[in-house]
Formats: C-alpha cells, structure tokens, sequence
C-alpha cells in the first residue's frame, strides 16, 4: 500500500523506515493523552488504514512499542495502552526484592511520607529535569518499611508545573504504585528510566531514618525518569539497605 496521504488531514510518514515512523505517530497520539493507559488502541487494520499503510508495518511498530513496555497485547483482546497498575508492571521500576521470597510474598511497602514541599530547583536537579535553576520544583522525601523495618530512604524531584497539587497528604492517601499516581492524577507516565549506582555510607539523618549505624553500607541509587519523547519527569536518589534485600536486574 502507498505511504502517501489519500487526506491532507492524515498524518503519514514522509521517510524510511516507514514502521519507525508509524511507531512515532503511535507515539505522538500517546503523548496527546488520545488514549490514556489502560485504554486499547485501535487495531492494526484500523491503524494501516488510518496511516495508509500495511498491516504488517503497523505491527512491526506494535512489536516495538510492545518490547519497550508502552503497550500491551492480550490474547484475543487486542492491544491496550501500558499502565503502571497493572501487576507486571508495577515491579518494572523496583529492583529491590527481599533474599527469601519474591516482592509478592513481602507485601506492598509501608510508606511514610517524611517531606513534602515546594522549593526552587538547583542548578544540579534542573540539569537533570532539563529546567531552568530556580524553576518550581517538588521534593518529596520518604521512607519504605517491609515488615516494618525501614529499607528504602528516597528523595524525589517533580518539576512543579505537571504535578501542580500534589501534596503529602495526596500521597499518603494513595495506596499504590506512586507511578500510577502519576498518570491517573495527572497525566504523566513514566515510560523508561535511567540509573547510576554506587556503594556509600549514610549521614546522621539518613541513618536515623533508615535505622542503622553510620558506617552501615548502603546501595545509592540513583534514577532519572522519563515520560514519552524522552522528557525528563522525575529525579529520584534512594538508598538501599541490602541486609535482607538485594538488588536484582533481568538483563535480555
């Protein structure tokens, strides 16, 4: 089939490879909110017909955007936007898993939120936010307790414009994932994520939180998040304590 437009309202794409781009029109319409999470796109023959394509090229771009965690096929149901809800994706972010058992068989995390509070950003978080120093930000300090003793100590940065009206007492109500917050509240989902690890040892306040000695070992992690066409969203620095917990990544 031409990949030529038949209307000139139709968006279509104007170069090679042609499932690239249609996978970047998927992505366009994603971004717009046309279909939120949890929602199922249209199918591939309404897609092709749509972008004035084959079906085999809509699915290749499906295949792709399958394989990075943005939707999901269900067999016989078709395919659906990608939520932070459901069960499978929840554990895509938290890499911390308890030595005996899985994250399932620890239960959810007791949260406490320490802090909540508006501030200007440093010239360090807006780098990594891609703001401007001195923009609005939020910072949301927290800890993580499996039964209950304190594991995870996390300080979030949120630029201050997207998540207008979160407050603590909001994430104190919310009982699941923070990232389902995020897009069901206010439209953002975080959809890949980068992160730097290091060994450290905690200062006073950050032992005191967490429960342990000074000179207690600690994994830093540390992760900027992105939503789509790889907008930074949130700057997130968590210390991990790896007693009775280790790290895990499934590389493939």
């Amino acid at each position: 089939m031409s990949s030529k437009p038949v209307t000139p309202d139709s968006p279509t794409p104007s170069f090679s490879p042609l499932y690239l781009q249609i996978k970047g029109l998927i992505l366009q319409s994603l971004h717009a909110g046309e279909w939120k999470p949890g929602d199922p796109i249209p199918s591939e023959m309404d897609l092709a017909a749509r972008f004035h394509v084959s079906q085999g090229t809509v699915r290749k771009a499906i295949d792709e955007l399958a394989a990075e965690n943005l939707v999901m096929r269900r067999q016989g149901k078709g395919t659906f936007v990608a939520t932070h809800a459901e069960h499978h994706v929840q554990y895509r972010f938290l890499k911390l898993v308890p030595d005996e058992g899985t994250p399932d068989s620890e239960g959810p995390a007791q949260r406490r939120i320490v802090d909540c509070r508006r501030q200007r950003a440093s010239a360090e978080v807006a780098r990594a936010l891609a703001l401007r120093s001195g923009d609005p930000v939020l910072q949301v300090r927290r800890v993580l307790s499996y039964a209950g003793v304190p594991t995870i100590l996390e300080d979030l940065w949120l630029p201050g414009a997207p998540f207008k009206g979160l407050t603590a007492e909001r994430l104190t109500q919310w009982h699941g994932p923070m990232y389902a917050l995020f897009e069901t509240e206010f439209g953002v989902r975080m959809v890949r994520a980068e992160e730097k690890l290091r060994a450290v040892v905690p200062d006073a306040e950050q032992a005191a939180l967490l429960d342990v000695s000074r000179d207690t070992p600690l994994l830093s992690v540390e992760r900027v998040a992105h939503t789509y066409h790889d907008t930074p969203m949130e700057l997130r620095r968590g210390l991990y304590r790896t007693d009775t917990h280790h790290y895990r990544n499934d590389l493939g």
